[in-house]
């Protein structure tokens, strides 16, 4: 992990919504904080929608599944995937897009979000059938809890994980160095 920058610096002015994110701008750089919001959303996004889904499945409030369609055709039910599909592809397509890096923890919370919901339903993809509520449903809170911990694995030790990809490219080029040498002496 790179050397923290807490150096003998003066006690921060301002509210406490100021000093804390004065604290993020000497701490965090932007692979930091986008990582970070990636994993808030994620995180939030998850236990929300298991609620909400939840609460929608026992009848509890005002909430129900988003449906097209009627009449002798039949409805259609709108799986909370798709948005997340969506969001994914949206915030994909801008970070391919958009030149500056500056913009990726900005986009990193949509893309938290909907990788939730993705996920939220990965054993719905999986099977390819509404197991949500059944036990094979479980395989979506595992693959979430999963998918959080290299979240908050990549976070912790970003420094590393960076030196680590130099390094493996780094031995890749030799190896490919070395092919192409003996390619040529063949």
């Amino acid at each position: 992990m790179a050397s923290c920058k807490h150096g003998t610096e003066p006690p921060r002015e301002g509210s406490l919504r100021q000093r804390v994110r004065s604290a993020g701008q000497v701490h965090l750089d932007y692979r930091r904080r986008a990582t970070l919001r990636m994993l808030a959303a994620f995180i939030v996004t998850f236990g929300l929608i298991r609620l909400l889904t939840y609460a929608i499945h026992n009848d509890l409030g005002p909430f129900h599944d988003i449906v097209i369609g009627g009449g002798s055709g039949g409805t259609i039910h709108i799986h909370h995937y798709m948005w997340g599909l969506l969001l994914i592809a949206v915030c994909g397509f801008l970070a391919l897009s958009l030149e500056a890096a500056k913009w990726h923890p900005f986009l990193a919370i949509p893309f938290g979000i909907g990788l939730a919901l993705v996920l939220d339903e990965f054993a719905l993809l999986l099977q390819l059938k509404d197991v949500y509520w059944a036990a094979q449903g479980r395989v979506s809170v595992d693959i979430a809890i999963l998918v959080a911990a290299a979240l908050l694995l990549y976070y912790l030790g970003q420094c590393y994980w960076h030196d680590v990809a130099g390094e493996l490219r780094r031995g890749l080029g030799r190896i490919r160095g070395t092919e192409q040498q003996v390619g040529e002496r063949a």
